[in-house]
């Protein structure tokens, strides 16, 4: 059994990254910028923006972080993105989710310039992606995309299944699971709760992608030998006797379903790092399409 070591590749990404920014800065050329808008002060999307900024300043990109309180309008809101919109200056931006309820997120997802969604969540990157065109991929399935690759895990026709149907990792992966070329080529089965016989399903699969947000959901007697256990999970599971009163658990019974796997991601430090590195990526992309557009 090979774990997936996220945070050791997401670590050599980030040092790719940051020798192309050195070759910017020597060419004294446009350095990448990356902003983050962040709506009230939830505890998990602020550890997660804050860390996007610390990953901005190691690989050398310029960031910037508008914080906006928790009763901010969606009108003020669409004022701010609009505003980075038009800032040639930033090349990529997100808006932090989960949004307050008074906010429509998919109103606001839909405001960002399609050019500058480096999170590549606007219906037309994902229009593109689903048509194997150029676009930006979903952070967290660009990871895993990349993990595959790295790891040289083949996935031409093998069995692919997704677990779950988030417009975020599940439907994403099953759209690039099945596209040409590598990875990809897998035939691709999508399950979510209403599923039945799911550990049918996922007993015949070579590669299983679960994305539920359920602690523990995949066990063991659920998968054949050998299979490549994607755990995209990560739940704060109350623990009395840990350190911090919890512990965070993946969506695989990972002790268990290791046994069997050939190939699997640990909760934390497997797919989580690779979401950020990505976000770098798919920034200093944005940033060589603005150049390519003003040439």
């Amino acid at each position: 059994m090979t774990i997936l070591d996220g945070k050791k590749v997401s670590n050599d990404i980030k040092d790719e990254i940051a020798l192309e920014v050195e070759k910017l800065k020597k060419q004294g050329e446009k350095i990448p910028h990356l902003a983050a808008i962040i709506v009230g002060s939830d505890g998990a999307s602020l550890t997660y923006v804050n860390s996007k900024v610390k990953a901005c300043k190691r690989v050398g990109f310029e960031s910037t972080l508008v914080r906006m309180s928790g009763t901010t309008s969606e009108i003020e809101l669409l004022d701010k993105i609009e505003e980075l919109n038009q800032n040639d200056d930033i090349d990529g931006f997100i808006v932090q989710l989960p949004l307050p309820p008074q906010i429509d997120t998919q109103k606001i997802l839909m405001a960002i310039n399609p050019d500058k969604d480096v999170d590549g969540f606007h219906p037309e990157n994902f229009g593109k992606m689903s048509l194997d065109m150029s676009s930006f991929i979903p952070a967290t399935p660009f990871g895993i995309l990349e993990l595959l690759e790295r790891y040289d895990i083949p996935t031409e026709g093998k069995h692919t299944v997704v677990i779950g149907r988030s417009h975020i990792v599940g439907r994403p992966m099953s759209i690039l699971m099945g596209r040409q070329g590598f990875p990809g080529n897998s035939t691709v089965t999508l399950t979510h709760k209403y599923t039945k016989n799911i550990n049918q399903i996922t007993s015949q699969a070579d590669i299983i992608i679960v994305a539920v947000g359920i602690p523990h959901f995949l066990k063991a007697e659920m998968i054949k030998d050998d299979a490549v256990i994607i755990d995209v999970g990560i739940s704060r599971v109350p623990d009395d006797n840990a350190p911090k009163g919890y512990v965070i658990k993946g969506d695989a019974d990972f002790n268990n379903v290791s046994q069997k796997a050939s190939y699997i991601t640990p909760v934390p430090g497997g797919v989580g790092p690779m979401t950020i590195a990505m976000l770098l990526k798919n920034t200093l992309l944005a940033r060589e399409r603005h150049q390519a557009k003003k040439a």
